[in-house]
């Protein structure tokens, strides 16, 4: 126990300089509590406020993808250029060293394969894995318009509602069905909602007409989807366009781990999310990259 007789008296009260009350980087974060915030400014860099997040959760509903096969062989390397890793548990035990410094967003959703309804979704992890695992965001499929639109939601507010109560954020993830718009308006309708029931970020898709009405209609952050693979400049393009009209990242999975260079393509990601080049220049970086890994 510290002895009181030797204390000396404070004089440092800089009562001149009022405290500063800062504001949180992230849109619509600043309410939230210092457990919140400080998982939120792990997948999200405070410098530039924007996120790559590599997703690999693909096999929850659709087995072995293609890239995915062997995660510890093609993923791995991977990492160390990624902002955040988008999960399975099973994966993240089984594959990803303890180690990794990365934020982790954990898929906690799931119940349908490829071979039913997909919407058909249920919780299908424990808050307690979580706080076990130490992530820093809890991912759950939404399907608004599907045809178990009112369970997922349910599923989104039940896990807002309890990671609230553990400081652990909730990102929904947009769905689209076969017969469902992509549009904006379609986009809009999906995020506001999510958005006003709780999630504290939203992933959805980058549509080429008025994707800056969703983004600035949703009161939270978004991120795109990389979806299906195309060709590297083309998804360079799409991010590029996307964090211009207001995305506040990427959570790209195929058109990274599909690409013929996937740790050169993550890189151009990044400089195009986190360093603002243009797409013509991350592409140029992209082909150096590959060129020069394939000389070594």
């Amino acid at each position: 126990m510290p002895d009181a007789d030797g204390i000396k008296e404070a004089k440092m009260f800089h009562c001149d300089i009022p405290q500063e009350t800062r504001g949180f980087f992230l849109k619509g974060a600043n309410a939230l509590d210092w457990g919140m915030k400080n998982r939120l400014a792990r997948i999200f860099n405070p410098q530039t406020g924007k996120t790559v997040m590599l997703a690999i959760d693909h096999g929850y509903f659709q087995g072995p993808t293609t890239g995915l096969e062997r995660v510890d062989i093609n993923i791995l390397p991977l990492v160390p250029y990624a902002d955040t890793l988008m999960l399975t548990r099973g994966i993240l035990r089984a594959v990803i060293p303890p180690s990794t410094s990365q934020a982790i967003v954990l898929r906690v959703s799931g119940g349908a394969s490829i071979l039913k309804e997909l919407s058909n979704e249920d919780i299908a992890v424990d808050i307690e894995e979580s706080i076990r695992l130490n992530v820093c965001a809890m991912a759950v499929q939404v399907f608004i318009g599907g045809e178990f639109e009112k369970q997922s939601i349910i599923n989104m507010t039940k896990m807002v509602d309890i990671g609230n109560r553990y400081g652990i954020p909730t990102l929904a993830v947009t769905a689209v069905g076969k017969d469902m718009a992509r549009d904006a308006k379609y986009f809009r309708l999906a995020c506001r909602i999510c958005a006003e029931l709780g999630a504290h970020y939203i992933k959805t898709y980058y549509v080429e007409k008025d994707f800056e009405t969703v983004t600035s209609s949703c009161p939270v952050p978004i991120v795109i989807a990389g979806g299906k693979k195309i060709p590297e400049l083309d998804a360079l393009t799409m991010a590029y366009n996307a964090i211009k009209e207001g995305a506040a990242g990427v959570d790209m999975g195929r058109n990274i781990f599909q690409s013929d260079a996937p740790i050169a393509m993550i890189q151009a990601v990044r400089a195009v999310v986190h360093d603002h080049e243009t797409p013509k220049k991350a592409f140029e970086l992209y082909k150096s990259l590959k060129k020069s890994m394939k000389c070594k």
